[in-house]
Parts: C-alpha cells; structure tokens; sequence
C-alpha cells in the first residue's frame, strides 16, 4: 500500500529551522550579554583597584613632599648653623690678627723703611710710611708678596719723592709711599701651611705656624 504525506512538509521543515534559529539567536545574545556583563564586572574591578592605588600613591606623595619641604628647611638651618659657627671661629681667629700684623711687619720692614701710619679695614691694611729710596719700597713690597704667610697682594697705591730736612744744613731726598696689602686670616695661613707640606700632621703644620709667629 503506497502511503502519500499531502501535508506541507517543507513549510513545517522551514518552521522548524526558524525556531531553531531563534533560539540560536537568543542564546548566543544571551551568553553575549553574560560575557560582557563579566568583562564590565571584570572592568570595572580593576578601575576601582588602579582608583584605589592612585589615591594611595597621591597619599604617600603628599607624605614624600612634606618631608622634602622638611628636608629643605632642616638643610638651610644646618647652612645658616655652619655660616654663624664661621662667623664665630672666624671672630676667635681675629682676635690674634693685630699680633700677626705687628709681628710680620716688623719682620718684613727692610732696613731704610719707617712706618708713619696704619689703618686696618676688615682684612685690608693701609701703610703709609717714608723710604730711603724706591728700591726699599720695592723690596718691601717683595717681602709682604713672598716671605710672609700672613699678608697677600701687596699694592703700592702712591709712591712720592720728597726731601727731608734733618737740620738747617743737610736735607735727604726720600721717598713717601702707600701701600694697600691684605691680611690672612690665622685658619687660611693654617691651609697654606699645609699645602706647602701636605705629608706634615696637624701638630706639625702648627709648629710650623708658631715658628712663623715668632720674631
């Protein structure tokens, strides 16, 4: 017996295809959603962990540039405890200054060469004084400039010939000079010394400075 399906298969083949397709459709829209609800989720995680760590790293940063500014406070008030504690030594180091001048003047005076005045500015020294001759002059320019730790830059600022009468019937032709010349400090001829001996102790370069000091 010979069975015919009269009904329309392929209308019902293409419903089923259809609905088939649907629910493709919605399941993969499905799992789409889901996927990026995760990601979003995942995102979102990570946004709020990096939101954390920036606003804890701004934290510490302010902390850093607190103890900068300290830093740089405790840095200027070490400087201005150093500049007063110079201040202070170099005060001590001057109270000897007017023996050290005294003493090398003495010292480097050729023979021929008086002093008449002297006036200390700070570290500079002004001598006014009579020659026998310019050669004298000279030479105690050379004395101040070579021999002596203790002056430095000696300049003869003015040098006048002139005649000095020494009694109604004799007068000599001398020579009145200015001279300007600076005054080392007791801690830079200390730094002299021993550069010229820098093998020698500290002991050393101080014995060396006394022998200096004495006449």
């Amino acid at each position: 017996m010979i069975l015919i399906n009269l009904l329309p298969h392929r209308a019902a083949a293409r419903k089923r295809r259809q609905e088939i397709f649907n629910i493709s459709l919605g399941a993969a829209a499905l799992a789409g959603g889901i996927i990026s609800g995760l990601i979003f989720l995942t995102l979102q995680n990570q946004i709020s962990s990096q939101q954390v760590r920036n606003s804890t790293l701004s934290s510490e940063i302010k902390k850093l540039e607190e103890q900068i500014k300290n830093i740089a406070t405790l840095e200027s008030e070490i400087l201005a405890l150093k500049a007063r504690q110079k201040a202070v030594e170099n005060l001590q180091s001057d109270r000897n200054l007017p023996v050290h001048l005294l003493t090398e003047l003495v010292r480097q005076l050729p023979d021929g060469v008086f002093i008449t005045s002297m006036r200390q500015d700070a570290q500079i020294v002004t001598l006014q004084g009579v020659a026998q001759s310019n050669e004298r002059v000279s030479e105690l320019l050379r004395n101040l400039a070579n021999n002596t730790p203790w002056f430095t830059k000696p300049e003869l600022v003015e040098i006048v010939a002139t005649n000095l009468t020494l009694n109604a019937r004799e007068q000599r032709r001398v020579a009145n000079f200015h001279v300007r010349v600076s005054l080392m400090r007791s801690s830079e001829v200390e730094k002299t010394l021993q550069a010229a001996n820098p093998a020698a102790t500290p002991i050393a370069a101080t014995a060396a400075q006394t022998a200096v000091k004495a006449p």
